[in-house]
This record gives structure tokens, C-alpha cells and sequence, in this order.
């Protein structure tokens, strides 16, 4: 399994190369998403997984079947576009598994519509509200190079108990 890479990693502040549509059925292109879902899977509370979480920059991330009754399986959103954003903003409170059990608020939009190519290439459209929204816009930000500690406030350290 792939570890999952924890900042100060450069990869982590890297903006992500999107991936050539001709590839995504390539060994190598199903192998990083099955690295992803194993990674994803065996984190507890983890509700996504950007490829750049693994050491790989490319413009993919996955939304785990937990975050939202939408999804049956964990979903793999292959060079993800979000193509708009509700107006209203909400502070949110956000971690991630590459900033370990850090926690703070982050003004996110309540609905975001994202973009994206399927594992087998397919274009798709999925609205989300709350926080699929929020994932949406925090894994976006993983694969232009930024951490939720850059835009967040009031950051806890909270490491978990024995």
C-alpha cells in the first residue's frame, strides 16, 4: 500500500498535471486509483483522497461511498473541474490526512458542481451540497497545490486519544 504523504512533502504544494484521456485505462492509471482506494479505505475518518496524497501529481482525486448516500462505491473524479460554486459561504471545520490531526474553520461554498472523467473515461456532472461541497473544493485545492492550512482559522492541534 501507498503511504499517504504528510507536509511538508513538495508534491503536496505541486498544481497537479492533468492526465491524458488516452491513459486512464492504462495498467499504470488503474493501478494509482487502486493505490488511492486502498489508501482512502484505510483511514477511518477519511471521506477523499487526492493522487497527490500518494506521492503522485496528477489531477486526480477519489470520494469515498461514506461521504454521501450519491455514491455506492468510492468514486474516482479523473481531471475534476468545479463549474460553479454557490454564492453562500459557510465556515466549515475541515482536517486532512496529509496534515495529520490538525483542525480549523474554512469558509467554503455550500454547493459546488464538479466535472469529471470517470475510471473508465467517462465524463460526468455531480452537484454537492454541504460536505460533498466541501470536499470538492478542498480536494480541488490539493491538486492546485494548496492546503487547508493555508486558508484556514483557528487551527487545532488534536492528536487522537490513547
Amino acid at each position: 500500500m501507498k503511504d499517504i504523504v504528510q507536509e511538508p512533502h513538495p508534491v503536496l504544494r505541486q498544481k497537479a498535471a492533468p492526465v491524458p484521456i488516452n491513459t486512464i485505462a492504462s495498467p499504470e492509471i488503474q493501478a494509482i486509483l487502486a493505490d488511492m482506494n486502498t489508501a482512502l479505505d484505510t483511514q477511518d475518518d477519511g471521506v477523499a483522497i487526492a493522487a497527490p496524497q500518494i506521492g503522485v501529481s496528477l489531477r486526480i482525486f477519489i470520494v469515498s461511498k461514506k461521504a454521501s448516500k450519491q455514491f455506492s462505491a468510492n468514486t474516482a473524479f479523473i481531471n475534476p473541474e468545479i463549474i460553479r460554486v454557490g454564492k453562500i459561504k459557510e465556515e466549515m471545520s475541515e482536517g486532512c490526512l496529509s496534515v495529520r490531526w490538525k483542525y480549523g474553520t474554512v469558509k467554503r461554498s455550500t454547493t459546488a458542481t464538479v466535472r469529471a472523467l470517470n475510471a473508465s473515461g467517462n465524463e460526468f456532472v455531480v452537484n454537492g451540497r454541504g460536505l460533498l461541497a466541501q470536499i470538492f473544493q478542498h480536494e480541488t485545492d490539493h491538486l492546485n497545490g494548496t492546503l487547508f492550512i493555508d486558508k484556514a482559522k483557528n487551527i487545532e492541534d488534536t492528536p487522537p486519544q490513547e
